[in-house]
């Protein structure tokens, strides 16, 4: 293209004449760029900041927890009342209890907490719909 007050085409003048199909073949480029920067990125976390392992070392947590304090206790009342062997049984079972209940009371705040995400993901598996009609 020539400069309409020179007869030197612009190239050579150092001006850069854009192509008409510059601005098309530019849009593709970026689109295929930003394709590829989203598939390359990480997938979103779940809310749940909980694994499942997480929830496990929990539980087992809670029960040694409820054992060794039903135990220091049965053996530090043993000691001053002088019957050594039956308030430890008797206060390491009760701590056991105890483990066991909090766990328990653990494992349901996580299926609950889970629940509905579940729920969703089945929904979302079957096309939204109720096939128990």
């Amino acid at each position: 293209m020539l400069h309409p007050h020179s007869n030197i085409p612009d190239v050579q003048r150092g001006v850069r004449v854009p192509d008409p199909d510059q601005k098309e073949r530019m849009a593709q480029l970026e689109a295929r760029l930003a394709a590829a920067k989203k598939a390359q990125e990480p997938a979103p976390r779940k809310d749940d900041h909980h694994s499942q392992a997480q929830v496990g070392w929990r539980m087992v947590t809670e029960l040694v927890a409820g054992l060794m304090i039903g135990a220091t206790l049965g053996y530090g009342l043993d000691t001053l009342a002088g019957t050594l062997p039956w308030g430890l049984v008797v206060f390491t079972m009760l701590g056991f209890a105890a483990g066991v209940k909090t766990m328990l009371r653990s494992a349901q705040e996580f299926q609950k907490n889970n629940a509905a995400p579940e729920a969703e993901a089945n929904d979302a598996r079957k096309g939204g719909t109720d096939e128990r009609v």
